[in-house]
């Protein structure tokens, strides 16, 4: 199977994207869910979060986010501590999902695939890009944060250039949704060729042993 990661600074429209892909039968796995059913009560990520960070991030059993996000968006040590944390269970349950999905290929949407040092998990990068006045603007209306919150949060990420850098397919997210779903269209396409590809090249292989 084909995995291709999906990713894009924040406002780039990610899920929208994964959707789109979704729509054409393509397995979806997203980094940010497991995160989230990662620190669930009585999960183990929760308790060695709570142990680094004290009582003041939780609201009884559950996780405050929020409290969190503002001590790891201020601190870049507290945040390295926890990615330390996170960071090598998301990497083992993206693994185990991506054993259990079935078709030519799955989408692997990881925001941070640069900065969690995950790009060995996938074959493929295709990422979601705009302008970052549009991802300023976009989460502005989303999450009704102000902007100097939502250039703090993107400096913390991978710049755009090196997105561009290392990826191998780029979808335009500053166009109309036709546009969007058009360029989806293609890629899925352009996915199943080259699984296909893929496999046909793994068969002529194991012929010649």
């Amino acid at each position: 199977m084909l995995k291709v990661g999906l990713t894009g600074g924040i406002g780039s429209g990610k899920s929208t994207v994964a959707g789109l892909f979704a729509q054409h039968g393509c397995p979806i796995i997203d980094a940010d869910v497991i995160a989230h059913t990662l620190v669930e009560p009585g999960q183990p990520a929760l308790a060695a979060i709570r142990q680094a960070f004290g009582e003041e991030i939780m609201d009884g059993a559950a996780l405050n986010r929020k409290k969190l996000g503002d001590i790891v968006f201020t601190y870049p040590l507290q945040k390295q501590r926890l990615e330390a944390i996170l960071h090598p269970l998301i990497r083992t349950a993206i693994q185990a999902q991506v054993q259990q999905c079935h078709g030519a290929y799955c989408i692997i949407v990881v925001p941070l695939l640069i900065e969690a040092g995950m790009t060995d998990l996938v074959d493929r990068i295709v990422l979601v890009d705009c302008p970052e006045t549009m991802q300023i603007q976009r989460v502005q209306q989303r999450d009704n944060l102000p902007p100097a919150k939502i250039q703090a949060i993107m400096a913390n990420q991978a710049s755009r250039a090196e997105r561009v850098r290392i990826a191998d397919d780029i979808i335009d997210n500053a166009f109309p949704d036709a546009a969007l779903a058009e360029q989806v269209k293609k890629l899925h396409n352009h996915y199943l060729s080259l699984s296909t590809s893929r496999d046909n090249f793994t068969c002529e292989q194991q012929n010649h042993l």
